[in-house]
């Protein structure tokens, strides 16, 4: 699951607005036919000094260090009502794992929708940069991470996923993640539960106003000293062992429609209006 999308700026590279700019001029005589040749001193691509500060590792601390305080301090400075966790806690207290499910656009205070201290838990990145800094903030706020790749088959991911759950860790996802549609759940879920056995929980937070960040789902930025809530319900739907194609659709409907009821209950809940959850990608 890719958990955290950042802002697109970032995730391209482009940290340096003044690197964006590229000398046209041509030496007579020198490099001909070879394109315009900057002044000594000057870069020939500027995308490569941008490349250059998003891949440097002290920077994407500071982002990683920068986004888990201010989810930190977001949750601290606020009121909260938690409801509906008793079964998923009571699981995890247990020993036994969990698949935790949610919309992209909530996952910021995924680490808050699930208690740490009771037990294990690891989400999914993508091997993009975005990917690699939101997996190292969720490692600093306390979940583990699955980093996927794409030389790694789904075969073996599956076989990686299976593995955490016996040895107890529960697995976090993104139903829409990591690039939608917005509020279009995948059936990765659903295989995932037919194949762990493990019992699916759909969560969800809200606030009144919130921060909306410029990401393809419009991902929501907690705000400090405000009110908000937590909820979490377990989706009951019966997975049977082999599932034909038409009803592996029909569970991923009615997990979509499961998330759907508890994010706009949590809406309501906090006093927000309730978007359309099938317009977020327009």
């Amino acid at each position: 699951m890719h958990f955290l999308a950042l802002p697109r700026r970032f995730a391209d590279g482009g940290l340096c607005p003044g690197a964006a700019m590229q000398y046209d001029g041509q030496i007579p005589g020198s490099n001909r036919g070879q394109g315009p040749v900057p002044p000594a001193g000057m870069s020939r691509s500027p995308v490569s000094l941008r490349k250059k500060i998003a891949d440097s590792p002290r920077v994407n601390r500071a982002v990683e260090g920068l986004f888990a305080a201010y989810v930190r301090f977001a949750f601290r400075t606020s009121r909260w009502t938690r409801s509906g966790f008793e079964e998923m806690d009571a699981c995890v207290r247990r020993g036994e794992p969990v698949i935790f499910v949610l919309w992209h656009q909530r996952l910021i205070m995924a680490p808050y929708l699930f208690d740490t201290s009771l037990g294990r838990i690891c989400a999914l990145t993508s091997a993009a940069r975005a990917g690699r800094l939101a997996g190292q903030i969720l490692v600093r706020l306390g979940f583990e991470t699955i980093p996927m790749s794409s030389h790694k088959r789904h075969v073996a991911l599956s076989r990686e996923v299976l593995r955490r759950t016996r040895d107890g860790c529960s697995i976090g996802i993104a139903a829409d993640g990591p690039r939608g549609p917005a509020r279009v759940s995948s059936t990765v879920p659903v295989v995932w539960a037919r194949m762990t056995g493990c019992r699916v929980f759909t969560v969800a937070f809200a606030e009144k106003k919130v921060m909306a960040l410029p990401t393809w789902d419009r991902q929501m930025l907690p705000l400090p000293f405000s009110r908000g809530v937590l909820m979490c319900r377990e989706w009951t739907d019966v997975v049977p062992k082999k599932p034909d194609d038409e009803q592996v659709e029909t569970l991923r409907q009615s997990l979509e429609a499961s998330l759907d009821a508890i994010t706009d209950a949590a809406d309501t809940a906090a006093g927000r209006r309730s978007e359309d959850p099938k317009t977020l990608s327009d």
